[in-house]
């Protein structure tokens, strides 16, 4: 049994942009758990509408 795994999930989320408007994206998020219980994230990305992978930190759109 381990004690430390990584675990990744992907959650859409709603994103709002002046352009676009609002974009549901889908956002991944890598977490480390400690016995299957998550206590910290490690990286957050997101895919946007045009297919391209960023960053969630670098990128501020308001909710």
């Amino acid at each position: 049994m381990k004690l430390i795994s990584i675990k990744r999930e992907t959650k859409p989320e709603a994103r709002f942009t002046k352009k676009m408007g609002v974009l549901t994206t889908n956002v991944t998020y890598i977490k480390k758990q400690f016995l299957s219980i998550p206590y910290k994230t490690i990286h957050k990305y997101r895919e946007t509408y045009y297919g391209e992978i960023k960053d969630c930190e670098t990128i501020s759109l308001a909710k």
